[in-house]
């Protein structure tokens, strides 16, 4: 691929803008902060100070839908995936956000098979899992390396997750097409010829804790690897969303639950959705401490490791969805946003009850 890159310029200082947080469906940790993705926009939590920054349009992010994120403490910058292939590369120290538009603009490859599934990092390349193969992008160069096709024949398949362990890199395939692995040093992966079959059928992640190979197919079935022979550990009971590993844990997220193992593959917590808090899982990372959970309705909910009973809501303020207004009107007592839609035909069903939002000199309420 060629580079085709442009920088976005913040313009901060002259707009305010009004997101919401409250759907997150990626958190990762980097340098004391946790990142979270909501469907549009990001912010990012510094679990010493506790406080709160966002990263928006107002600071150059495109606005389009956000399907993964990947935090490189080499390199200090944040690396976000869209669902239509778009890659923005967010920098610490800078106020520009790079924005790389290359599988955007890729004609060979269909729009929906664009999406970034995941990005795994190996000295300076980040692998990017997606609808029609992988794609690695240097973080040093800041540019497109190799595209590898690794279906048969060299067909386009999705790859839902990568990993690296020991000589090689492992790819969690769908679309049938398993579970494979290539030497990570090989000059010629391009050749779908130099991956080899692990095991067949749908695998959605695959994932290194430590000195440990752990894969999860469709089937909601768990298996550690050794000498690719798939070992079968429990099976979950609702599908398995995210699968990562940090502080040699492995940390797997359902719609109701998030489980911690250890290197030994011990549970060391079960966090669960409560009456208090209500709603689906998304995404989970940790720190030395806590948990921390990307949900549909609270933003991220934090938790003790050890005791992951109570919870703690993390977000910015902002209004309910990010969702177009149905209607907004303004008056002395702030601003109000009421959410809803009908056809072209003024058919408004199906109803939804969406709530409202107010906007005063305080905040959304």
């Amino acid at each position: 691929m060629l580079p085709l890159v442009q920088f976005a310029q913040d313009f901060s200082n002259l707009w305010e803008g009004y997101f919401s947080y409250n759907q997150v469906n990626e958190v990762v940790t980097g340098r004391n902060k946790i990142y979270a993705a909501s469907e549009n926009a990001i912010f990012s939590f510094d679990s010493q100070t506790k406080t709160l920054e966002e990263i928006t349009t107002i600071q150059g992010l495109s606005g389009e839908t956000i399907s993964t994120i990947y935090y490189s403490e080499a390199y200090e910058l944040l690396v976000v995936g869209y669902e239509n292939g778009l890659i923005e590369i967010v920098f610490d120290e800078d106020d520009d956000i790079l924005t790389v538009v290359d599988i955007v603009n890729k004609s060979t490859i269909l729009d929906g098979d664009k999406k970034i599934n995941h990005i795994n990092a190996n000295e300076n390349n980040v692998y990017l899992s997606t609808g029609y193969g992988i794609s690695v992008f240097d973080l040093e160069r800041l540019e497109f390396g190799d595209t590898y096709f690794i279906g048969d024949g060299g067909i386009q398949i999705e790859v839902s997750q990568t990993t690296i362990f020991g000589d090689y890199i492992y790819a969690a395939c769908l679309d049938g097409g398993g579970l494979k692995k290539a030497p990570i040093a090989s000059p010629n992966l391009i050749d779908y010829k130099n991956w080899e079959q692990v095991s067949n059928g749908d695998f959605l992640s695959v994932q290194t804790n430590e000195s440990k190979l752990y894969t999860i197919n469709t089937g909601k079935r768990l298996y550690e690897i050794n000498n690719d022979v798939l070992t079968s550990l429990l099976v979950f009971a609702d599908t398995p969303l995210k699968t990562t590993s940090l502080n040699e844990k492995l940390i797997v997220t359902t719609k109701n639950d998030v489980f911690v193992y250890d290197v030994d593959f011990n549970l060391l917590a079960k966090a669960s959705d409560n009456a208090d808090f209500n709603t689906n899982f998304n995404a989970a990372t940790i720190d030395a401490d806590n948990i921390y959970i990307g949900t549909d309705n609270f933003g991220v909910l934090s938790t003790s490791i050890l005791n992951p009973l109570n919870y703690e809501e993390i977000h910015p303020d902002g209004p309910l969805l990010n969702t177009p207004p149905f209607s907004i009107q303004a008056d002395v007592n702030g601003v109000w946003v009421t959410y809803g839609d009908y056809t072209l035909d003024y058919n408004p069903y199906p109803l939804n009850a969406r709530g409202v939002s107010h906007l005063t000199k305080g905040g959304f309420g």
